[in-house]
């Protein structure tokens, strides 16, 4: 994924938090905040070390990056989006995730039809 697509910084982060609308599943929470003044979506990923070791949660969040990548063109809006992963996502594999966060995005309109 792109530097133009990520956050990274805590203060993106902490504003999302703050000022964002958040939504959940039992596998992930989603925090996103509109952006009037950008051109695209961007994405954070926080996964916690309760979930797993590094390779758990490295893989985890290339399955969410890639799942983003697919799901690019559908987003609706310029959003900074948040995903924090629960740990049921420890176990599941990568269509599962996908399939987890399109539900979320859809459930929330997210996603162009």
């Amino acid at each position: 994924m792109k530097k133009q697509f990520r956050i990274k910084k805590n203060e993106e982060f902490q504003s999302t938090f703050k000022y964002g609308k958040t939504f959940a599943n039992r596998q992930l929470v989603i925090y996103y905040l509109k952006k009037e003044d950008q051109e695209h979506f961007r994405v954070g990923l926080s996964v916690g070390k309760k979930i797993g070791n590094a390779v758990t949660r490295n893989r985890i969040k290339r399955y969410l990056r890639q799942a983003f990548q697919e799901l690019g063109v559908s987003i609706r809006y310029p959003l900074d989006i948040v995903i924090i992963a629960r740990n049921p996502t420890k176990d599941m594999g990568y269509e599962d995730i996908k399939k987890s966060l399109t539900h979320l995005l859809y459930k929330e309109k997210l996603l162009k039809k």
